[in-house]
């Protein structure tokens, strides 16, 4: 997972470098891109939904681009191994990744990297927004985020709050609400969303955040989870009755995961910008688009300069919000 804040908090900074629209002169036809099959690094393990989307994606990259498109996945180290094995190969438009914006935007917080997230990557595309969501298990007895807070006020520590693991975007939420509201929240973070959700849905502890999914969604009609706010850049159509933590006066924790494409870095701007426009061409299929709704993803369209400034704007968060709350990642 990787963050997503309030798009109006986006700023420009260095990272649009990468992503210059002046075209060369040079067309691509003349060029004679793509000639041959497109690699897409997934920086996720098989059967994910990240995977499958990627994978939906390349499907109709090669009929859109007339050449096939694979996918080889490369998981590991917070999506860092798959983004390594993008920054290393040739800039040619024949290799691109597919991956949140974690590697470039938080994982160069935690700790050195075999890569430079500025100089190496080129932002290509958004795909999708994966919102966070905030819920209550069966350990907790009050009704809405107000009483959560009110308790972790009443007696601190009591509040126990998890997430799927150390500086994920779970734990990033968590300490943007403890600054926000001076509270002292528990942190009980896992490796992983598998034991975390069985636990959640046993009562193991009174919260927890975790991207909204298909593995979420029935605990979530069930009632056996309870959303207490969601992460996005507004209300989400499978909950519209819960608020974003920006309405309940949390701006800073208003975080979602962000996924998109990226190449090589000095990737020929011809390239980058053709890509761009077919990815987005792709994102409007309304078979594409069911396929992401249905996953409660949000397809997220726009160019790359705004990719860029979104991984830039976020960046800048993680390293202060890393610091501040001391995170560290053994």
């Amino acid at each position: 997972m990787s963050l997503l804040p309030s798009r109006r908090r986006l700023l420009a900074l260095p990272l649009l470098a990468l992503c210059a629209t002046t075209l060369p002169s040079i067309s691509l036809a003349q060029a004679g891109w793509p000639a041959r099959p497109i690699r897409i690094v997934v920086a996720y393990p098989p059967g994910g939904i990240s995977d499958n989307i990627a994978r939906a994606l390349a499907e109709k990259l090669s009929q859109q681009l007339a050449t096939p498109v694979l996918i080889e996945n490369r998981a590991g180290a917070g999506g860092s191994i798959g983004m390594d094995v993008v920054a290393k190969a040739a800039p040619d438009g024949y290799t691109l990744g597919f991956s949140s914006i974690s590697p470039l935007a938080l994982n160069p917080h935690l700790g050195k990297l075999p890569y430079d997230p500025i100089k190496d990557i080129a932002p290509v595309a958004s795909v999708m927004y994966s919102p966070v969501v905030l819920l209550a298990t069966s350990a907790f007895e009050g009704k809405d985020f107000k009483d959560m807070l009110t308790a972790a006020k009443a007696k601190p520590g009591s509040v126990r709050w998890s997430t799927s693991g150390l500086a994920t975007v779970g734990h990033i939420v968590l300490e943007q609400v403890q600054n926000g509201a001076k509270v002292e929240i528990t942190h009980i973070p896992y490796k992983g969303g598998g034991q975390q959700l069985t636990d959640a849905l046993s009562g193991q502890f009174e919260v927890i955040t975790t991207n909204l999914s298909g593995a979420v969604m029935p605990h979530i009609l069930s009632g056996k989870l309870r959303p207490l706010a969601v992460g996005a850049p507004g209300r989400v159509d499978a909950l519209p009755q819960v608020p974003t933590f920006a309405e309940l006066g949390f701006a800073p924790a208003n975080l979602s995961s962000l996924f998109g494409v990226f190449a090589p870095g000095n990737t020929p701007a011809t390239v980058l910008h053709r890509l761009n426009t077919e990815i987005n061409l792709a994102l409007q299929t309304p078979d594409l688009r069911k396929r992401l709704l249905s996953a409660d993803n949000v397809p997220s369209i726009g160019g790359a300069a705004d990719f860029a400034r979104q991984i830039a704007q976020e960046s800048a968060n993680n390293a202060r919000i890393v610091k501040a709350a001391q995170i560290k990642v053994d």
